[in-house]
């Protein structure tokens, strides 16, 4: 299988999703400019976190008008996995590909601590390889993490299965404790937490690996058993 690691200007944790798929997860993965205007050769496509273009405006607002988030929106219509951490969570946001907003965390300051989560939906293709409400950690690092969406938004999330990842502790102040969420389809998914840094128990948890097993996994399923 092979990941597209989406690089913006400020970009500052590809080198850890590289790692995390090259030699943690033991697939492909190739780092992607942003400007690039064909995706067509992989079969899963990485926005990791840092601060594209400085933050400037607001997290994500500048890196939405990147060339490549035209073929990443081609490709999440496609079907193709699409996972946003962190900064990358807040691109696929102000792209329109997950509904909702970030504000700025509750204290008004940067969190970086380990973050108890709890697995709320454990049937998409990202979360299958966990147990519902299964308790996993996983490192934040974040200024802008407070997730919020309209009631009726929330309500659309909650009856459609989209909330994928809560905070046991919500350390931000985002609502209902949400730490990641997915599309309807469930093939793109925002997640604040960042599952690259949670690969290995030398890093403090290895909790982060199955999310990445789960992608490779259901693409077997699809693309593999199928053909």
């Amino acid at each position: 299988m092979k990941f597209a690691v989406i690089v913006f200007p400020g970009s500052n944790c590809d080198v850890d999703m590289y790692h995390a798929i090259k030699d943690e997860l033991g697939e492909e993965a190739e780092y992607v400019w942003h400007d690039t205007d064909d995706l067509s050769g992989f079969d899963a496509i990485l926005l990791p976190g840092g601060f594209s273009y400085g933050d400037y405006l607001r997290s994500g607002s500048i890196a939405r008008f990147s060339n490549v988030m035209t073929e990443v929106t081609k490709a999440a219509g496609r079907g193709v996995p699409v996972l946003g951490i962190c900064n990358g969570f807040q691109i696929l946001l102000e792209a329109g590909l997950l509904p909702g907003a970030m504000k700025r965390n509750e204290a008004l300051k940067f969190t970086c601590s380990s973050s108890e989560l709890t697995v709320e939906n454990a049937d998409t293709l990202f979360t299958s390889a966990y147990e519902k409400r299964e308790t996993i950690q996983i490192p934040i690092a974040h200024g802008e993490g407070n997730y919020y969406c309209d009631e009726r938004t929330l309500e659309r999330l909650i009856e459609k299965k989209q909330i994928a990842f809560t905070y046991n502790n919500n350390p931000n102040g985002s609502l209902q404790n949400i730490a990641g969420i997915t599309n309807e389809k469930g093939n793109v998914l925002g997640m604040m937490p960042h599952p690259e840094r949670a690969v290995d128990a030398l890093l403090g948890s290895a909790d982060g690996l199955k999310l990445f097993q789960s992608i490779v996994n259901n693409w077997r399923e699809t693309y593999v058993t199928t053909s």
